[in-house]
C-alpha cells in the first residue's frame, strides 16, 4: 500500500524526467504498481483510511510521483453530474483537445508539492485520452471540466511538467484567454 512516505516531493529529479512507455502487455510488477496508484487515490478519499494512515487526499497520482519513471496514472473523482470517473491507465495520451481553455478558481494542488502555489493553471476544457487499463483493454475517454483538468495534470507528470510551470509568473491570477472558470 502506498502512503505519503512513498510520494516523492518537488525537487526530486524523477519528477522532471520524461517517463518511459510501458511495454505491453505490462509485467506483473507494473500491474501491481498501477493497482497501488489507484488504491492510493481511493483510500485517500476515505476519511477513516486516510486518517489511519495519514494519507493526504488526492484525486490523481502518476507513477513518477512514487519514483517510478513509467507512463502510468490513476484518477478517481466524480464529475459535475456526480458520475464516478475512475481509471488506472498505462501509456495515457491526449489525442485531441478543445481550443477553449478552463482553469480551477481555487488553483491546483499536488501530492508532491507540500506548499500552496497560488495562481490559475490554464488547461484545455475538453480532452480525449487514450490508454490501456489494468485488464489490458484499450480505452478512449472523452473528458470535460474537472476530470479533463485532472487527466492533464497527471499526464504532465509523465512529461516532467509540474502544474505551477503553467502559472503566469508575472501575473499568477491573470484569467487565461478564452477560458471558463471551474469551481471545485
Amino acid at each position: 500500500m502506498i502512503t505519503m512516505k512513498d510520494i516523492i516531493k518537488e525537487g526530486h529529479p524523477t519528477l522532471r524526467k520524461v517517463a518511459a512507455e510501458v511495454q505491453l502487455p505490462a509485467t506483473d510488477e507494473e500491474k501491481e504498481i498501477l493497482g497501488n496508484l489507484v488504491e492510493y487515490v481511493q483510500n485517500s478519499q476515505d476519511p477513516v483510511i486516510a486518517e489511519k494512515y495519514g494519507l493526504r487526499p488526492g484525486i490523481g497520482l502518476a507513477a513518477p510521483q512514487i519514483n517510478v519513471a513509467k507512463r502510468m496514472i490513476a484518477v478517481h473523482l466524480t464529475d459535475e453530474k456526480g458520475n464516478l470517473i475512475s481509471y488506472a491507465l498505462f501509456n495515457p495520451r491526449i489525442v485531441s483537445h478543445s481550443v477553449e481553455k478552463a482553469y480551477l478558481t481555487a488553483g491546483e494542488g499536488c501530492l508532491s508539492v507540500d506548499r500552496s502555489v497560488p495562481g490559475y493553471v490554464p488547461r484545455y476544457s475538453r480532452v480525449t485520452v487514450t490508454g490501456t487499463t489494468l485488464e489490458g483493454e484499450d480505452v478512449k475517454i472523452r473528458l470535460r471540466g474537472l476530470p479533463a483538468i485532472v487527466f492533464q495534470h497527471e499526464i504532465d507528470h509523465l512529461n516532467g511538467i509540474m502544474f505551477y510551470d503553467h502559472i503566469q509568473e508575472n501575473d499568477p491570477f491573470a484569467i487565461p484567454e478564452n477560458a471558463s472558470a471551474i469551481d471545485r
